[in-house]
């Protein structure tokens, strides 16, 4: 089947038109009229920490076993950030980081990092499975950075700095334990290892250590039985500790993700053949879905800022920006009158400068540099003088690996959302028996499209690990000449060059791959391939380019060019239709949002009259800062929030006010919600219960079918 190429053009239409107005092509938070829309990446940033160095921002996250490993990212105002550093370009810790001697290192490496800076350095601590705490120290974050293997399995840990010139560790799950560092990082203090929180006071894992104001405060996630942020406080850093929930049930209408059920961290790779259990994400099981690792960071002004990982479907765990509002001496995720929700789309920190909308990455490789982009990881670490950028292409040597997982010199990037296109042209005239070379994705299950030689043929063929599924491609073409067929044909394969393409709508788990012999016409092959998620990589689904030998010995190679990642999210300049007159149909009743006479909001029927009519229209006004004003436009007036928001105190009145505002909430797709900057919560209603709206509701259910979601669309002039 024929992929939709006009569709295919209009986005890229669209792109260049972003492109030439200023707009991103990568996603960026920054919605370019002083709010931000979470996630703050569209693709997997997990286990985030987070610092302030005077006017300047910091981030740090997990890489697991991807080479060049443990990023760090910078930014002026916590929503816009930049690639900085990796730490490091390889371990050097023994044939699993390199896929040797059938040794691997999938799902283990950099966990949950710790960034601090002290005295003119800056600090990541991290644990490595088997390895013990590894230290990484620089004078400048964009490194150079000195290694210090310390050892001791201290995971999923946070460092504090202490008045005193204490150094200490807290780390565990459950029963938190704190130790003491050696101020010269050659080992911990003997005797210091004590608990200080037992278990049973509903701590998790992955702490953030802080003292604030004299207090020692550790936030920590917990995913049983589902995701949420835990907050202990103290006097002292020994304790004893009280707890608290700091944020709960926040999946800003994210399900949870197809995920792999027989498949688990530490288990072998495995093998073709295997059969896959993949369990279907349905209804509003939270899982480990909502806002569950992160911490806190404050502002030269005093503002304080939540972040935290958050399962995103396909993509994997990345990092969101929540408001803090303290109360009683904690630090709630979200605002006053509604502590522990966070806004998906909010106000931007306030820091004192203007900072342009920009991505963190350049994503799109013509491969015409020295060298790689820094979006770029390998999977497991290369062997150097088998891979190189040779005059604007890359160019990957094939080495045996018995199946796609074993490839070594496989070049990573992880997969975007809600919707991503990879593009590559790959030429295999060099391939050579055995080798296979294409666009794949990784992922346990994994699947790829590419070329491969049979003897003195190539063949275009695509796999699907999870399925079994291989379907080779028949490439021979008739010919014909003012319309009369010619005798013999032509095959398009016969140059060893092809356009290869994945499609991935990561919000769905699903992705389409397809090919082109012209780099226009693409043909889709394979059916729909699902994403799913796993404990044994513990990444989402990857962008990988792959060349590989599948007769235990050394072949050719294959040359990669113009590989390019399309993002029809990127430019959201469109998703806030102000000025326009809109309808809204909440997608949990099916019913439009109707000014009733009364004056108040409720509903009508879909395809009654009044459905048809001036009062389920409203004209969106610009306020500023993403704050709209809604008119009804059959003349009952603004719709406002009176008394305390409750069922019909959602009213339409002649004058506009400060219950009139709202700021709209981007939920991508034509979907939005409605915050009430009176209330600091959403205009919803029960579905089925017939009542009018209230402006009570605290959030989003994961199926958004609770009665806060609305699909809205244009009225045509």
């Amino acid at each position: 089947m024929k992929t939709l190429l006009f569709i295919y053009l209009f986005l890229i239409t669209c792109m260049v038109s972003a492109q030439d107005a200023g707009h991103p092509l990568s996603w960026t938070a920054d919605n370019g009229n002083g709010t931000y829309t979470n996630p703050l990446f569209y693709d997997e940033f997990s286990d985030p920490d987070l610092i302030r160095v005077g006017d300047d921002f910091y981030l740090a996250g997990t890489t697991m076993h991807s080479m060049p490993g443990l990023v760090v990212l910078h930014s002026k105002d916590l929503v816009n950030w930049k690639f900085m550093s990796y730490c490091f370009d390889r371990l050097n810790l023994g044939d699993d980081f390199r896929l040797e001697n059938g040794k691997e290192a999938y799902g283990q490496g950099i966990w949950a990092p710790c960034i601090r800076y002290h005295e003119g350095k800056f600090y990541i601590f991290s644990n490595i499975n088997g390895h013990g705490m590894q230290v990484f120290i620089a004078d400048n974050p964009a490194g150079p950075w000195k290694h210090i293997q310390m050892g001791g399995n201290i995971h999923d840990l946070s460092v504090l700095f202490d008045d005193d010139g204490k150094i200490y560790a807290v780390y565990n799950y459950d029963e938190v334990r704190m130790i003491e560092i050696k101020p010269d990082f050659s080992g911990y203090v003997e005797g210091s290892e004590r608990v200080i929180i037992p278990a049973g006071n509903a701590m998790g894992e992955g702490h953030h250590f802080y003292k604030i104001n004299g207090k020692y405060y550790i936030l920590s996630a917990n995913y049983a039985p589902v995701g949420r942020m835990q907050c202990a406080r103290a006097d002292r850093p020994e304790g004893p500790y009280e707890t608290v929930t700091i944020s709960a049930k926040e999946t800003l209408g994210t399900q949870r993700v197809h995920s792999v059920t027989n498949v688990g961290a530490g288990k072998s790779v495995l093998e073709d053949g295997f059969k896959f259990n993949i369990s279907s994400p349905e209804g509003n099981g939270l899982g480990v879905v909502p806002l569950h690792q992160g911490g806190i960071v404050d502002l030269p002004n005093g503002e304080w800022w939540g972040f935290s990982m958050m399962d995103f479907r396909a993509v994997g765990r990345t990092t969101c920006l929540s408001p803090v509002t303290w109360v009683d001496g904690w630090p709630y995720f979200g605002l006053p009158g509604n502590l522990g929700r966070s806004p998906r789309t909010w106000i931007k920190p306030e820091v004192g400068m203007d900072v342009k909308p920009h991505a963190p990455y350049q994503r799109s490789d013509d491969f015409n540099g020295k060298e790689l982009l820094p979006v770029w990881q390998w999977n497991h670490e290369p062997v150097e003088k088998k891979w190189s950028l040779t005059k604007g292409k890359l160019r990957l040597h094939t080495m045996p690996a018995r199946n796609f997982l074993w490839a070594k010199n496989t070049l990573t990037q992880r997969g975007i959302g809600p919707v991503s296109i990879a593009t590559v042209e790959l030429d295999g005239t060099h391939l050579k028996d055995g080798d296979v070379a294409g666009l794949g994705l990784l992922n346990i299950p994994y699947s790829w499209l590419g070329v491969l030689r049979e003897g003195k043929k190539l063949v275009l063929r695509f796999r699907n690990q999870a399925t079994m599924e291989t379907i080779d491609v028949e490439t021979k073409t008739e010919r014909y000449k003012d319309g009369i067929k010619l005798s013999g044909a032509e095959n398009p394969l016969a140059s060893g060059k092809v356009y290869l393409r994945v499609t991935g709508r990561f919000d769905e788990d699903l992705a389409q791959f397809s090919y082109s012999f012209d780099g226009h016409s693409f043909t889709d092959i394979g059916g729909q391939v699902v994403l799913p998620y796993q404990l044994k990589t513990f990444q989402g689904t990857r962008y990988a380019l792959f060349a590989s030998n599948a007769k235990d010995r050394e072949g050719g190679y294959a040359e990669f060019d113009n590989f390019r990642v399309d993002e029809p999210y990127a430019d959201r300049s469109a998703h806030l239709p102000v000025g326009k007159v809109i309808t809204l149909v909440n997608i949990g009743s099916g019913n439009p949002a109707w000014a009733n006479p009364h004056g108040m909001l409720h509903s009508t029927w879909r395809g009654s009259e009044e459905s048809e009519g001036k009062g389920c229209q409203f004209r969106v006004h610009d306020r500023g800062q993403g704050r709209v004003v809604l008119e009804a436009l059959n003349g009952t007036g603004f719709v406002t929030v009176v008394g305390a928001g409750l069922s019909s105190d959602v009213r339409l009145m002649k004058n506009e006010s400060a219950g009139s505002l709202f700021q709209w909430q981007d939920m991508l797709g034509g979907q939005c919600m409605l915050l009430s900057l009176k209330t600091n919560r959403y205009i919803g209603i029960g579905p089925d219960t017939g009542e009018p709206y209230s402006a009570d509701w605290p959030g989003v259910t994961p199926n958004r079918k609770d009665g806060t979601v609305f699909e809205w669309k244009i009225v045509n002039p």
